[in-house]
């Protein structure tokens, strides 16, 4: 049977939909400016493409076991720049707004569970690379395990940095109210980010439960699977959703 084109896979087309959100990043970025914070999305955005595109090539082409393994250690890497670079928007606000102890918490707190992120998606890019090196087929349940510790640190780093946003625009809202100005902006923001602390929190709950029945690697061959894969594609349009309903608000002040 032949290959698969890459476009008829879901890896082919959540590729095409991380390229239209690079593109849109630097549309945003083209009218506002380059800022520290319009850089997240492109970087994820990015990570998203090269990962998918790697997946393909490992997973669902033919190549010596060697290059599978190099390409899937590489998309592990680009998944987890894409996902864990989900929440460095809200770092790199967070860190210029919060001062003295909640500040130090909030680093110590959000640098902790970084590196628990880093860590379970490096065992499971080692034990990929085994499996297919070794043909250790008796690692997937272990894999799927390191999968939702993953998801869940993934989750409770978004709540982490959406608790502290909240805090914090909650507070200059009732400043602006008591000073007679506008807080229809600080609104705004509050309920921007309670929709997005919802929607991450939900994404990393719900794909740390799916992973859980994954049957084999990166291959959806049952309907958990394939809900997995649509609650991705949901992740990756987040930050465009941010980026366009941002842009909106900031036209609509005007």
């Amino acid at each position: 049977m032949a290959e698969a084109l890459f476009l008829e896979l879901s890896w082919g087309v959540l590729s095409s939909i991380g390229i239209v959100c690079l593109l849109f990043g630097f549309l945003i970025i083209g009218i506002t400016g380059w800022s520290a914070a319009a850089s997240v999305p492109i970087i994820s955005s990015v990570a998203g493409c090269l990962a998918n595109a790697l997946c393909y090539y490992a997973y669902y082409q033919t190549h010596p076991p060697v290059n599978t393994a190099v390409a899937s250690a590489f998309a592990d890497v680009m998944w987890m720049v894409q996902e864990a670079s989900l929440s460095f928007y809200s770092y790199i606000i967070l860190t210029r707004v919060l001062i003295r102890r909640s500040r130090r918490v909030f680093l110590i707190l959000f640098w902790g569970i970084l590196v628990l992120i880093i860590s379970a998606r490096l065992a499971i890019l080692v034990m990929r690379v085994k499996v297919t090196i070794l043909e250790r087929d008796n690692l997937q349940s272990v894999i799927n395990r390191a999968h939702i510790a993953y998801f869940v640190c993934i989750a409770s780093i978004e709540i982490l940095c959406s608790f502290f946003l909240l805090r914090k625009f909650a507070s200059a809202k009732k400043v602006s109210r008591e000073a007679s100005l506008n807080s229809k902006f600080f609104r705004y923001l509050l309920q921007s980010t309670e929709v997005r602390m919802t929607t991450l929190a939900v994404i990393g709950t719900t794909r740390a439960v799916t992973y859980s029945f994954q049957p084999s690697m990166q291959e959806s061959t049952n309907t958990v699977s394939q809900v997995d894969r649509f609650i991705y594609t949901f992740e990756l349009l987040i930050f465009l959703h941010r980026e366009s309903s941002s842009q909106f608000h900031s036209m609509k002040d005007l």
